[in-house]
């Protein structure tokens, strides 16, 4: 099967702060290569008014409980913060984890997060259209902080659009995190690599990362391109699923 790295994605609803912090703590100590909450204000599925808890403050005290993982938000929502700002948080909390974040960005397209915290939800171009502006603006950003970040703080997009997302993935992007099924994830990593060409790029320079909720197609995903798969779940947090990816990972 060959080697890859395995995240695990911790779904931060319906659930205490003590559960979601053990879990991180557990799951650095296995070894995974990172560990992912989400940028929501809701929970996605479940009871809509069950307990949940944003990402950036959760980001934060990841940083300051694990001591190895990489650690980031899968994705930040663009709208939902100042590009400057977003910036500014993220290279703070990168100096807390001592430069183990990675700043993954997305377009966003949960309507009830927008309607309930008062931003305008527009429409999914526009949400495109501002990402691609805002992206620039958090680089730029990035390079005139003082201290600047103290890892790579490598820039992940997210989403599988063929038009525009994967386009700025190819422009902007040290990683990209892609969606099943496998023949689509394959589709959309070709077209991945079309767009690398266009923009002088090397695909290689682009980490090709899955969210996924079973392990049954991980040998799929990886044969269609993926580099880098993040098991995803919500409380309890099992293990189990994430210590077999890791053995599957050093076959």
């Amino acid at each position: 099967m060959g080697r890859f790295k395995v995240g695990y994605q911790l779904q931060p609803q319906h659930c205490t702060i003590d559960e979601i912090r053990a879990a991180w703590r557990k799951a650095d100590a296995l070894g995974v290569d990172s560990i992912w909450v989400w940028d929501h204000f809701f929970p996605l599925y479940g009871d809509a008014d069950g307990t949940h808890f944003e990402g950036m403050s959760l980001l934060a005290a990841m940083a300051c409980e694990t001591s190895d993982a990489s650690i980031g938000l899968l994705v930040i929502c663009n709208s939902y913060r100042n590009p400057e700002l977003l910036a500014d948080m993220a290279r703070t909390i990168d100096h807390i984890s001592g430069g183990r974040v990675i700043l993954a960005m997305g377009a966003g397209w949960f309507e009830k997060d927008y309607d309930e915290y008062g931003f305008g939800f527009g429409t999914g171009m526009s949400r495109l259209a501002a990402l691609e502006a805002a992206v620039p603006r958090i680089k730029a950003r990035l390079a005139r902080l003082n201290p600047p970040p103290l890892g790579p703080l490598p820039v992940l997009i997210g989403g599988g659009g063929e038009k525009v997302t994967l386009r700025l993935v190819a422009e902007h992007a040290d990683m990209w995190n892609g969606f099943g099924p496998p023949a689509d994830f394959a589709r959309k990593n070709r077209v991945l690599d079309e767009w690398c060409e266009k923009a002088g790029r090397d695909p290689a320079e682009i980490e090709r990362t899955v969210l996924v909720d079973d392990l049954v197609q991980v040998e799929e995903f990886l044969e269609a391109g993926a580099t880098h798969v993040i098991y995803g779940d919500e409380r309890p947090y099992p293990m189990g699923p994430v210590k077999r990816l890791l053995e599957m990972s050093r076959c």
